[in-house]
């Protein structure tokens, strides 16, 4: 878990905690950010995304409930039973959890930032019976992304223009965005190939085969569970000697082609196709990614790039950058403009407004307001 402090556009604090550790020492989190006051607003952990909401919105009764269901869309028992069986995921679910509810007993200033879905630049027959288009994390990846090719290239936002394929740990995700706007995206379980944990879209006649599904079902099936490799690093090294692990690395940089393909159909050619994450930073793994765009028939005169960072950020990933950059805005600060032109505060509802399926019972969803 990355703090980033940010102070009128430079990195002024920076803080990296492990997940297990604050998993079950949720009061080791808001230590370290209480060193890092004084602050005007906190981001917290967002998960899917929901609309621009403050901790204190939500009422302490009902708050636990509320962030597993639409923050984490899981429950407290299943994450528990994930833990039980040593899931990473759950691990990290179970960490976001807890700190925002020692948070929330604290009384700090949390905010809560939308995923992709939620925002008004989607058009809403591309959100049909999806929830995943990218996370919260993913948005802050593309604010971050856009507000530095704007600085960059010396445009304005309405200028802007790139898709942005962010490697994570866990998931991946393609985000296309034109005029400085977000038009279209995959997330990590709607990627058309796998991550390093997940396995990215399900075929429906697997799901239909399987029945029953948990949350940590979500976590598994990527190139980690098939390859037995607990790190990308491992995965890597295991690829120099076993043509079966290089596979799996071509199947990742596949699905992420296809995304990026798929995405030029939302917003045309761009200026540069950026790449974040985790992964991004393993050598080989960017290598076949840049490789692979670089022999696109579509892409291959388009620049490719890191996102790059803020100034001053020395240690903290750009997610938290983004996270950081993302609640500059919507405090009114040097960001603003940025935050209002790409229309952050203006998203609505949750990740779960768009499901259409008749076995989807709306009505077992926690109430608040």
């Amino acid at each position: 878990m990355d703090l980033c402090l940010l102070e009128d556009g430079v990195v002024k604090g920076e803080v990296i905690l492990e997940s297990g550790e604050v998993a079950f020492k949720p009061e080791l989190l808001a230590k370290a950010v209480e060193k890092l006051s004084p602050y005007d607003l906190i981001v917290g952990p967002s998960g899917y995304g929901v609309e621009v909401t403050y901790i204190d919105e939500i009422p302490d009764d009902v708050f636990e409930d509320w962030y597993y269901t639409y923050i984490l869309l899981t429950t407290k028992e299943e994450i528990r039973h994930g833990i039980a069986g040593g899931d990473v995921g759950s691990y990290i679910y179970y960490a976001m959890a807890k700190t925002m509810i020692e948070f929330k007993k604290r009384r700090l200033p949390v905010v809560f930032i939308p995923g992709i879905i939620n925002l008004p630049t989607v058009q809403e027959f591309k959100k049909l019976n999806k929830i995943d288009l990218g996370t919260a994390d993913k948005l802050a990846v593309t604010v971050l992304a856009t507000h530095l090719q704007a600085e960059r290239l010396r445009i304005p936002y309405s200028e802007v223009s790139f898709i942005l394929s962010e490697l994570g740990f866990g998931y991946n995700a393609v985000v296309g965005v034109s005029k400085g706007l977000v038009k279209d995206a995959f997330g990590g379980t709607t990627m058309p190939g796998p991550g390093f944990l997940s396995m990215g879209c399900a075929d429906l006649e697997l799901v239909q085969l399987v029945k029953n599904w948990t949350k940590t079902d979500v976590f598994t099936g990527g190139l980690s569970y098939v390859s037995g490799c607990r790190t990308p690093e491992e995965l890597v090294e295991c690829s120099i000697n076993r043509p079966e692990c290089l596979d799996l690395l071509n199947a990742m940089v596949d699905g992420v082609m296809k995304a990026v393909h798929a995405l030029t159909y939302s917003v045309g050619v761009p200026k540069e196709v950026l790449y974040s994450g985790r992964l991004s930073r393993i050598s080989f793994i960017r290598d076949l990614l840049i490789s692979s765009i670089k022999d696109s028939a579509v892409l291959s005169s388009v620049r490719v790039a890191p996102v790059g960072g803020l100034p001053g950020a020395k240690i903290t990933k750009e997610t938290a950058q983004g996270y950081a950059l993302v609640g500059d805005g919507v405090a009114g600060g040097l960001f603003k403009e940025l935050i209002n032109h790409m229309r952050i505060t203006e998203a609505k509802g949750s990740a779960l407004d768009y499901v259409r399926h008749p076995k989807f019972d709306r009505r077992k969803l926690v109430r608040f307001k």
